[in-house]
């Protein structure tokens, strides 16, 4: 499942980061790395940006890029 795909505080754990390079260095730059647990907290009022927290920090992401992160959902 993509990450863009999740519910508001829906968590999953992060299996797979998909696109170039570049969009890929960002995201691990960022600490989104395979492993990691992630939550969705919130969407911007259009659905665009989204708002997670991962290692204890909130972080915005546009659509685009939450579709490059593939995660698993948790219980």
């Amino acid at each position: 499942m993509k990450l863009s795909q999740m519910a508001i505080g829906q968590k999953g754990l992060i299996t797979d980061l998909q696109g170039d390079s570049a969009l890929i260095q960002r995201l691990l730059e960022l600490g989104l790395t395979d492993g990691e647990t992630v939550e969705v907290v919130r969407f911007a009022p259009l659905g665009d940006p989204m708002e997670i927290r991962v290692r204890g920090y909130y972080l915005s992401l546009r659509r685009v890029e939450a579709n490059a992160i593939v995660v698993e959902p948790q219980a």
